[in-house]
Parts: structure tokens; C-alpha cells; sequence
């Protein structure tokens, strides 16, 4: 019979269009689950990186506000005092944040003090130490003059990019915190081997080859100085503090170039590549305190 055959017919049909209804309704479902967890892994995406931009602005903004690490050992005032047979003066290190502590020197003493602000990526400077090193020592060595060196972070800019003024003050303080004694013989190799402006300067493996060559002890934590540029923060507070002054016992207010060369406070503005020049300030100089801290015999008067 086809009665019986026509209705099985319709109602399947019918159970196809409902099975066709259910299967739009769950890709609907299915879709709408799936905007649902893009939108969150969209949301929690951009979470991310809206708090690594938090946290990097963070860290920009603590790096410039903190303090500089604590100074070398021994540059108390920002500069080393080297005195007779090359020895060094000791003095704690500044802490972060503390002012210098100006070195004390008598004039009447008879021992010349000789300070100098330097840059070590400065031709001028080059100069001046080329000129006169050999009789600065000598007078150091013999007890005639202390000389206090301030190494300063000024010509960054003539390195292209490798800031070898920092770099290179920062490995003399680490040779003055860990190996002071021989601090004068390795600031002379770095004018000895002193780079050209605007060159890339020396780099790091050279600057603990140098202080090799200058017999430090503590070989390795100079190198780990110089490799982490440890007193990096420490250089260009000094250097700040020097440009912007006072100098202490003197009546320069501030460092305007280098090599400021002061002697008893007094400073030089001479010629950097003539020895017998400097020397004969020094003499005048320190004659100028010795007859200033002689009295002068008062005569006696017959009774």
C-alpha cells in the first residue's frame, strides 16, 4: 500500500529539516563560543603587553630617579691622591648619594699638591701628560708633590657610541678601589696607548690588558669591574659634580675644559706641550706658599 509509504516519506522529511535546524544551532553555539574565547585571549594579549609597557616604563623611570652605586674606595673627594714612591692615599667610598670630601693639603708643608681634572679620550689632555709625566712622577716618587687625579666622562660624544670617556674612567676607578697603588702607572698607559677623537676608543678586553700591564693585583675583580662598568653611575656624578662645581681650595668655580690643571689651588693656563713651562709655575707656586708661611725676622732693637 502507498498510504503507509507517504506518510513514512513526510515525516522523514520533516526529521531532516529539524536535524538541519539543530545543526545551524550548534555551529551558531559553536561560533559563539569561539568569538567569546578570541575576544578573551584578545583581552588578556593586550593585558600583556599593556603591563610590559607599565613595567618597562617603570624600570626607565627607577633607573633615572635612583641613586649612582657607591664610588671606588680611595676617590673620596672624586679624585685619587697619589704620593710618595706612588703610593696611594686611602679613603672609604662614597656612598650613594653623599658629597665628596675635599683633600686637605697645607701649602707651608713644602709639598706641592697638583691636581688635575682629565678625560682620557682628550688630545689635550694627551698632551699635557705626554709633556709632563716623566717629571710629575719624579717629584711624586721623591715626596716634592702629591698628585691628585679626577678622571671625568666629557667627549663621550667623540667615540661613535662606544662612550669610551665613561668606560674609560670607569676602569681607572676600578683599579683605584681594587689596586691603588697602581693607579698611577696605569693612568699613564691609557695616554700611552690614548686613541684618537672620534674613534671608537679602546675596548674593554685592551683596558684590562692595560691594567695587566700595570701590575694590579686583583686581577680579576678589575676585569669583572671593567666588564660590568661598575662605577659607571659614580663617573658621570663626578663628572656632573665637577662641571658644575665649586672646586674645592681653589678659586675656579668649575671645571670648563680639561685638563684643568691646578697647583696649590692655583691654576695652570700655560703651555701643555712645554715641560720647563710647568715646572717653572710649579717653582713659583710653591715659592710663592713657602715665603707666605716663613715669617718675616722682625729686627731687635738694642737696650
Amino acid at each position: 500500500m502507498t498510504i503507509g509509504a507517504s506518510g513514512d516519506s513526510r515525516q522523514s522529511k520533516n526529521q531532516r529539516r529539524e536535524a538541519a535546524r539543530e545543526k545551524a544551532k550548534q555551529l551558531r553555539e559553536e561560533q559563539r563560543k569561539k568569538d567569546v574565547r578570541n575576544r578573551v585571549i584578545l583581552i588578556s594579549s593586550l593585558s600583556v603587553v599593556v603591563i610590559a609597557i607599565i613595567v618597562g616604563i617603570t624600570l626607565v623611570i627607577t633607573s633615572t630617579l635612583k641613586p649612582a652605586g657607591p664610588g671606588p674606595l680611595n676617590m673620596a673627594s672624586d679624585g685619587i691622591t697619589i704620593g710618595t714612591g706612588f703610593t696611594a692615599v686611602t679613603t672609604p667610598a662614597l656612598a650613594s648619594g653623599e658629597s665628596p670630601v675635599p683633600t686637605t693639603n697645607d701649602p707651608a708643608s713644602g709639598v706641592v699638591d697638583i691636581r688635575m681634572y682629565i678625560d682620557y679620550m682628550c688630545p689635550y689632555c694627551g698632551q699635557f701628560e705626554t709633556t709632563n709625566n716623566t717629571q710629575i712622577g719624579d717629584w711624586v716618587k721623591s715626596g716634592a708633590a702629591t698628585v691628585e687625579i679626577h678622571p671625568l666622562s666629557i667627549l663621550d660624544r667623540s667615540s661613535l657610541g662606544t662612550a669610551y670617556s665613561t668606560r674609560a674612567a670607569n676602569a681607572a676607578a676600578c683599579v683605584a678601589n681594587y689596586s691603588p697603588d697602581q693607579f698611577w702607572a696605569f693612568n699613564g698607559l691609557l695616554y700611552t696607548n690614548q686613541p684618537a677623537e672620534n674613534t671608537s676608543g679602546l675596548d674593554d678586553s685592551t683596558l684590562k690588558d692595560l691594567a695587566s700591564q700595570a701590575g694590579v693585583t686583583a686581577q680579576g675583580d678589575i676585569g669583572s669591574c671593567i666588564d660590568s662598568k661598575q662605577f659607571k653611575g659614580w663617573v658621570a656624578d663626578a663628572t656632573s659634580r665637577a662641571l658644575q662645581g665649586p672646586l674645592p681650595n681653589t678659586s675656579e668655580t668649575a671645571v670648563t675644559g680639561t685638563p684643568t690643571v691646578l697647583v696649590n689651588g692655583q691654576k695652570y693656563t700655560g703651555s701643555l706641550t712645554d715641560a720647563n713651562a710647568f715646572s717653572a709655575f710649579v717653582v713659583q707656586v710653591a715659592g710663592e706658599a713657602y715665603s707666605t708661611a716663613t715669617p718675616t725676622p722682625t729686627p731687635t732693637t738694642g737696650s
